[in-house]
């Protein structure tokens, strides 16, 4: 094979690579924008900001990212993941011993039984046992409401991982097709310069010896 013939394929064929891997890009970049953006303006919706620097407690203050992020507004999925992992997850911790609120369950439905036996035997004990009930059904509401919040604001964090997974695909994109096409301008180059009669590989003939 003609060795300009060679050079021009391979060129072309960089070219249509490095075109199909901007494609790819623009469509990751285009993704990541997207990932980005939602979860700024849905996280910005929320009107949620960090303690401010010198009202946070000595617990707080030994996280990193709180005391990073102190009186700022919560508007990214880093910052999300900061809030519902070291804010809530360290103030749900203080709440009836740490239990969740399927660990609550069972306890708030005995005490109910208690109260219900209490008030038909009218029982000495039934102010105490409403108390109770009381106090057990505030902290698994509680519990129930940060829980939540807890896991929108990770789910927010995770789908911002989405679009910082796609940026960097973009960026690997984007390097390769480039050395593609410098590669293929180079193929290019060479095509233009090597004569038209040069062969690649040609085998070498044999000497016929008389």
């Amino acid at each position: 094979m003609k060795r300009r013939t060679l050079d021009l394929l391979f060129s072309i064929g960089g070219l249509g690579l490095a075109v199909l891997l901007l494609v790819v890009g623009v469509v990751l970049t285009t993704n990541a924008n997207f990932a980005n953006n939602y979860v700024h303006d849905q996280l910005a919706a929320q009107h949620i900001s960090f303690t401010p620097q010198d009202k946070l407690s000595d617990e707080e203050k030994k996280s990193d990212c709180l005391r990073e992020y102190a009186g700022q507004q919560l508007t990214t999925g880093k910052q999300a993941e900061c809030y519902a992992n070291e804010y809530i997850g360290l103030h749900l911790t203080s709440i009836a011993g740490g239990k969740t609120y399927a660990d609550l369950g069972a306890p708030q439905s005995a005490l109910r039984e208690q109260v219900a036996q209490a008030e038909q035997a009218k029982a000495a004990n039934l102010t105490d046992l409403q108390k109770q009930l009381a106090e057990v059904s505030a902290q698994r509401d509680t519990v129930f409401k940060g829980e939540t919040l807890r896991g929108l604001l990770l789910t927010s964090y995770g789908f911002s991982e989405f679009g910082r997974k796609a940026e960097q695909g973009a960026l690997a994109m984007y390097l390769g097709a480039a050395l593609l096409l410098l590669l293929s301008a180079a193929g290019l180059l060479h095509a233009l310069r090597t004569p038209a009669s040069a062969t690649f590989a040609a085998p070498e003939h044999e000497k016929i010896t008389n």
